[in-house]
């Protein structure tokens, strides 16, 4: 039998591990052929459309979900009118929910798959040809020649320790920048928007059995692993027992894990402090800090303690820790949005990440969209696009607020001043959202240079005691001293004054000093030293003189 694997991301810096999953554990069946087309969605569909016909493959699959299924139907089609005996099946988030509706509006499309597949793919392959036999596959969903749909359930592997390592299958891309690790499979929490809000029990795979797969990986010269486990702290023990073989792989490997910060231990909190610098990079899940809108959702943890533990992640001086909001949740309004960035920004996230609700299939909250009336997009991504909480409108500002934040906080370059300003102004970021909106500029990619201009220019205007920290952030970064923000700056033969206190680095004479006075006799300021012999533009020394008494 022909298989062809249509491996459909949005760029070809991400990879999905649904192939490799499911490979790895048929590769001993030698009566199938597989084969792989790789695309991104942004391709022409003919032209993948091409090259699937060239395999001539008896059967068709892919995984879909929200932001590729929309291309993944129109190869499909495409791929069904010319080879029309082929069998196409589908699996993926998409499916999680009543298929019927799918299966009757896309005929080419000839069963769907619910769950876990590993098992019920091969299941399936194998009465592929006795369509009678289809009942028979847990998790499958399909029309019946007779016009009836059939739901077999969701399909669920209850020895998940004893799967296959994807890592095994010959169609594991070690060509990217990352690969992920799935150690355990589904999650505690009950949070009715994620696709594993219900998928229990949990199930984890051995230390032992990480520790192979993970020096597989770093034997292969893989760095960044991300680590996919929904809740990474459920399981304290189980959390520092990963934890402490995570640090075995330091320099070689950093880690990108979803941690609870309500749920943090005395224990937990005593091993993050221990580990090296840049082993981890943590997110925290925070999604709301209105404990009615958590208790809608079915998410588990208080706020206090969410607070607590999110103030203890970003005092983590060997780490940084991303925090995450949604607009769009039940009873969330866009006032609290704000406020609740505004805390964030207190805690000194490393980035806040702002999305919007995307009511995926099989989520309950899907299903209680009129409960909490939930207005949303029947199309993917399928986003909110109004509550009784956060109109349209509000919704879209929401949207902004996230580009505002990528911009800005979330940018090395400019996150220590945004956080200043808007932790000292209350209306600087409506203000500088709603002038970067009238720009028609909040939604433009822009250089760092640039942002840069608009900030200055901006606060100069509303908020000007703060300039001076815009130029800061502005030679921190690197630019151009030649710039308006860097207008100030003295650059000629400057020498340093008889006290400064010392910040960054170690003055030596062949370095290029740069002043920026900030008091009216320009004897007060900043020090800035430049590599004359690099092209390093950014400052290895700098140092001030504020508050410094001159002696008698």
């Amino acid at each position: 039998m022909n298989i062809l694997w249509i491996d459909l991301n949005c760029s070809y810096a991400h990879s999905s591990l649904a192939l490799p999953a499911l490979h790895a554990q048929l590769q001993d069946e030698t009566e199938w052929q597989w084969h792989v087309v790789s695309a991104t969605t942004a391709e022409n569909a003919g032209s993948i459309v091409t090259r699937i016909i060239e395999h001539k493959p008896d059967v068709i699959a892919a995984t879909a979900w929200l932001f590729n299924i929309e291309s993944l139907m129109h190869i499909c089609s495409r791929a069904k009118a010319v080879l029309c005996n082929t069998k196409i099946i589908l699996g993926g988030p998409e499916f999680l929910g009543d298929n019927e509706h799918f299966l009757r509006s896309h005929e080419f499309i000839d069963c769907v798959f619910r769950g876990e597949g590993e098992k019920g793919f091969a299941d399936w392959l194998r009465v592929v040809d006795c369509k009678q036999q289809w009942n028979s596959v847990t998790g499958l969903c399909f029309i019946a020649d007779d016009g009836t749909y059939h739901d077999n359930g969701k399909a669920q592997i209850a020895d998940f320790a004893m799967l296959r390592a994807p890592e095994e299958s010959r169609f594991f891309n070690w060509g990217k920048p990352f690969v992920q690790l799935e150690t355990t499979r589904g999650c505690f929490n009950s949070c009715t928007f994620c696709v594993s809000g219900g998928e229990k029990p949990v199930r984890n795979i051995s230390i032992d059995e990480v520790r192979r797969r993970l020096t597989n990986i770093r034997q292969h010269g893989i760095r960044d692993v991300r680590v996919l486990d929904r809740t990474f702290n459920y399981n304290a023990r189980y959390a520092a027992d990963l934890l402490a073989l995570f640090a075995e792989f330091h320099p070689h490997m950093r880690f990108h894990l979803e941690i609870h910060p309500a749920l943090l231990s005395d224990s937990l909190k005593d091993i993050l402090r221990s580990l090296p610098d840049g082993l981890l990079h943590l997110e925290a899940g925070i999604q709301s800090l209105n404990e009615n809108v958590l208790e809608a959702c079915g998410r588990k943890g208080s706020i206090e303690k969410t607070l607590q533990g999110l103030n203890f992640l970003c005092s983590l001086d060997n780490t940084v820790t991303h925090a995450d909001l949604i607009a769009g949740l039940p009873l969330y309004s866009y006032d609290e949005i704000m406020r609740d960035v505004h805390t964030l920004a207190q805690c000194c996230a490393g980035e806040i990440q702002l999305e919007s609700l995307k009511m995926l299939p099989g989520t309950a909250i899907r299903h209680d969209a009129d409960k909490y009336g939930l207005q949303f997009s029947p199309m993917p991504p399928y986003e909110v696009i109004q509550t009784p909480y956060i109109s349209a409108a509000e919704m879209q500002q929401a949207r902004r607020l996230s580009r505002l934040l990528d911009a800005y906080y979330n940018t090395e370059a400019w996150q220590e001043v945004t956080r200043d300003i808007m932790l000292a102004e209350q209306n600087f970021i409506p203000l500088f959202l709603e002038h970067l909106t009238e720009l028609m500029l909040i939604d433009q990619p822009m250089s760092i240079e640039k942002r840069g201009l608009l900030l200055y220019k901006f606060v100069c205007k509303h908020f000007p005691k703060y300039s001076t920290l815009v130029v800061i952030a502005w030679i921190r970064a690197g630019l151009s001293l030649k710039k308006e923000p860097a207008e100030r700056i003295q650059t000629k033969r400057i020498t340093p004054p008889d006290k400064w206190h010392i910040t960054k680095g170690t003055y030596t004479d062949n370095l290029k000093l740069c002043f920026l006075p900030v008091s009216h006799d320009k004897q007060q300021g900043y020090w800035f030293g430049l590599e004359t012999e690099t092209q390093y533009r950014k400052p290895i020394f700098e140092a001030h003189n504020i508050g410094i008494q001159p002696e008698a």
